[in-house]
């Protein structure tokens, strides 16, 4: 009887471990996303005072899921390709990127 009940709880804790890891996958993807694009861009731009204008205008693209663009943000998202032309980023992680900092 003990090693049916050991066997139950082995196979209960290892479906268990196996939806959290799944859940873990499919909730951390965009995550990891826009966390690389904000580690490129992070590592020195933001040093801009043209990049931390950007913020309330990043804020309200955000919000309004990419309908408002304003001028800031605009201007910011340009010199930040301009300065790092191998960033393959869109512009809402772009966005994310400079309201975090």
């Amino acid at each position: 009887m003990h090693l049916l009940s050991r066997l139950l709880i082995a196979a209960t804790a290892s479906l268990i471990c196996a939806t959290q890891a799944q859940a873990f996958d499919t909730t951390t993807q965009s995550l990891i996303k826009s966390g690389y694009a904000t580690s490129q861009v992070t590592t020195g731009p933001f040093d801009n005072k043209l990049i931390l204008a950007a913020q309330d205008d990043a804020a309200a693209f955000i919000a309004s899921d990419g309908q408002l663009r304003g001028a800031q943000l605009e201007s910011a998202l340009i010199y930040l390709r301009e300065i790092r032309p191998k960033l393959h980023a869109s512009d809402l992680e772009l966005a994310q990127a400079i309201l975090v900092q």
